[in-house]
């Protein structure tokens, strides 16, 4: 669309009162029209990317979506119906939809909206909605300077692949015929940039981002750029290596995608259908001794911060991994529980803010406790089988000797299985990444396969 670099974003989002009353009604059309249950969702999220690239703009999107839904019963048949059209001859369309097509679905003993008991009565403020208002031109400002800081951190840096400015508010609200009544409202604004390195015919990419609820706690957008060009220019001349085991060490943002395997391993929809390597193993240790994983969903500014699932039900303070290494329990939605013959946990939609207790180690401490290994610094591929838990993912990074990160590697695999490698964590560090819903220091990983020549 058309813009002025003076236009500023308006990010003023609907009161939820204003919402609630149209989803009350949505859902007393769907009960008049026969629907024994229902639940209904509306959102709308406003938001402004700005990308430069060498120099130049490359686009200014602003984007304002907003999405109404509805899931409606009849018994255990249910149909699902959605539009972006809020009008009340919308409303009465999505009902309609949503209870034709519930005539033409199977009955499901497990479908049906959550234990009314389950649903959240408390709504804390966690602080979540920080509006930006920036205009055009200051975000233009910012990524320019982003990106000529990625451009000047090394004499080696020739080429920019864009620096980016978000910013985004959101307000959803969640509705069922039980009566519960809920909502979120939030704010997510970030800054990232990507460069391009050359000596010779060797060339390497690499980046960095930061993002944040507020955007006073963004990193500075030159920071952001030096970060990503000397990155990359540190990725020169690597090269591949022998195949051997080694311990490996994953910076936090790789690290938190271990996590991420290990979460999804015990989420209900891989549990009921048997598609996980970590089935039936609660009570069971599953992490090396010391390594304690819980979640907080009421951190204050938290990316993940929430006080109800997905289905209404409360989010609550929980214990994934004990002290010991043990599991102590799934993350479960109402429909998954009931398929596994358990109780919902409040996980409908994911956790929320998993947190891996860091230890006493910083960086600098475990590549000393590490003294000879590889540093890894970038993923590639997906490589899991979460059946079996085996684990092989292409990756580049850093041989460390002594403690001392040496020459920058590539071309290299890394595999090991996961019920072996999350026993084999011997350290978290204490320089925890908290951009994601995954909180975690790097990980010390001990005798993992790592494939080159």
């Amino acid at each position: 669309m058309t813009s002025s670099p003076t236009q500023t974003i308006d990010q003023t989002l609907p009161t939820p009162d204003s919402l609630a009353a149209s989803l009350g009604r949505l859902l007393e059309q769907a009960t008049q029209s026969g629907a024994t249950s229902a639940a209904a969702t509306m959102s709308i999220s406003i938001g402004l990317t700005v990308t430069v690239r060498g120099g130049d703009v490359e686009s200014v999107e602003f984007q304002r979506d907003r999405d109404l839904s509805l899931t409606a019963y009849r018994g255990q048949r249910s149909g699902s119906a959605s539009s972006a059209d809020w009008s009340e001859d919308s409303l009465g369309e999505v009902v309609e939809r949503a209870l034709a097509i519930s005539q033409h679905t199977g009955e499901d003993p497990y479908a049906g909206l959550p234990d009314a008991a389950r649903q959240a009565t408390d709504f804390p403020d966690l602080d979540l909605h920080h509006p930006w208002s920036l205009s055009v031109a200051d975000a233009i400002d910012l990524a320019l300077a982003c990106e000529a800081a990625g451009l000047a951190a090394d004499d080696r840096i020739h080429q920019s692949e864009g620096a980016t400015v978000s910013t985004h508010a959101g307000l959803t609200l969640l509705a069922n015929t039980q009566g519960f009544i809920g909502h979120r409202l939030g704010t997510s604004h970030s800054l990232s940039c990507s460069v391009l390195a050359r000596d010779g015919d060797d060339m390497q990419r690499d980046y960095w981002y930061s993002s944040s609820r507020r955007h006073e706690d963004l990193e500075a957008a030159e920071a952001v750029g030096r970060r990503a060009g000397e990155r990359a220019a540190a990725r020169l001349g690597a090269r591949s290596i022998q195949t051997q085991a080694m311990p490996v060490l994953f910076v936090p943002e790789l690290a938190r995608g271990l996590i991420g395997h290990f979460l999804g391993a015990i989420s209900g929809g891989n549990l009921y259908r048997r598609a996980s390597f970590l089935l039936d193993s609660a009570g069971q240790q599953v992490f090396a001794p010391g390594i304690r994983i819980t979640q907080q969903p009421f951190l204050s500014r938290a990316a993940g911060s929430r006080s109800f699932d997905s289905e209404g039900v409360a989010m609550t303070d929980r214990t994934l991994i004990d002290a010991d290494g043990v599991l102590q329990g799934y993350l479960l939605g109402s429909y998954s529980a009931r398929r596994l013959g358990l109780e919902t946990t409040g996980n409908a939609g994911g956790p929320a803010n998993v947190v891996v207790e860091p230890g006493a180690l910083d960086f600098a401490g475990l590549l000393a406790e590490m003294g000879d290994g590889l540093l890894v610094t970038e993923l590639m591929g997906q490589g899991l089988n979460m059946v079996t838990g085996d684990y092989s993912r292409g990756a580049s990074g850093f041989m460390v000797r002594n403690g001392v990160i040496c020459e920058p590697v590539d071309e290299i695999t890394i595999a090991g299985n996961l019920s072996d490698v999350f026993k084999q964590i011997r350290a978290v560090g204490r320089d925890v990444d908290i951009r994601g819903n995954c909180r975690c220091g790097s990980l010390l990983i001990d005798g993992m396969t790592v494939a080159g020549q």
